[in-house]
């Protein structure tokens, strides 16, 4: 269980750094983009992918293009969900994006339906639905705040989808692929802070440069603690899904509380409550 710790750990971490740049006036949006070299780096060197065999005829591009695009842009869309909600709510979101990978494992590859998962899903639904509310007392509030968790909810669960399509391609492996999508997001990255820079006229900043090289390494630390974590414990996965979303949920409750100061309402507790909840149901029964 010490991969899993230090997995939920490394997540919690993810946000508290994208929370303290902004507190230093880093610019976030490029702050998440740097975090792809390190990304592509670490997969090369620790996950080592064969890449001898690994030709673009084998390429799954119809999945690997969307990941790509995916994966730097809903980076922005979270730093913009911690700005204005706050990291409870946006771990919240990110935790129970698990839901929209169940509902299309029922109705897009046709798998029975389990009533006690889809209770599950229902009580999760009902958790976002109170978790997302609007934070009057948040930072620079904006009347739609609101869409930032929810457009991260819905993003994860895609990328949650399309990473599971991956892991069915036997033509390249699981590894290659992971490698495969983290240089391409890559590229998509240097194509938006380009166009930031060139198009938009943003001056580069500096400092998001160190603080996103510092973000992908917690970043990429917490998806290879994850694997191991499963990999340690091959026979008791639920264990592991288990207790790395309830560990997030609720350490990034408390790093948000305690240590931010954000303001949850009492529908925002109750909201909490049951994404806990949900992750039981859907891991137990």
């Amino acid at each position: 269980m010490i991969y899993v710790f230090f997995s939920v750990l490394f997540s919690v971490t993810v946000s508290i750094i994208i929370k303290l740049a902004r507190s230093r006036l880093v610019d976030t949006q490029q702050l998440v983009l740097w975090n792809y070299p390190i990304a592509v780096l670490m997969t090369y060197f620790l996950l080592k992918p064969d890449l001898s065999n690994s030709f673009v005829q084998k390429w799954p591009l119809m999945i690997y293009i969307p990941l790509a695009i995916l994966l730097p842009t809903l980076f922005i869309f979270i730093a913009l969900a911690i700005r204005t909600s706050g990291i409870v709510k946006t771990d919240i979101a990110q935790r129970l994006s698990l839901f929209i990978p169940l509902i299309a494992s029922f109705a897009v590859f046709g798998e029975e339906v389990i009533w006690s998962k889809m209770i599950g899903i229902v009580v999760g639904l009902i958790a976002i639905t109170f978790s997302i509310s609007w934070n009057k007392h948040a930072e620079n509030f904006q009347k739609n705040a609101w869409i930032y968790p929810f457009i991260v909810f819905v993003g994860m669960g895609i990328i949650d989808v399309l990473f599971k399509q991956i892991a069915q391609h036997t033509l390249v492996t699981y590894l290659t692929s992971m490698f495969i999508v983290f240089v391409l997001s890559m590229l998509v990255a240097f194509g938006i802070l380009g166009y930031q820079i060139g198009v938009l006229k943003k001056s580069l900043d500096k400092k998001a440069i160190g603080w996103g090289l510092l973000l992908g390494i917690f970043n990429f630390g917490n998806i290879y603690l994850y694997m191991k974590a499963h990999r340690a414990l091959p026979d008791n996965p639920s264990i592991v899904f288990t207790a790395m979303n309830i560990g997030v949920i609720v350490l990034g409750g408390i790093v948000g509380v305690l240590i931010f100061k954000e303001k949850l309402s009492r529908i925002n507790q109750i909201g909490l409550f049951l994404a806990i909840i949900s992750v039981l149901l859907i891991a137990y029964l």
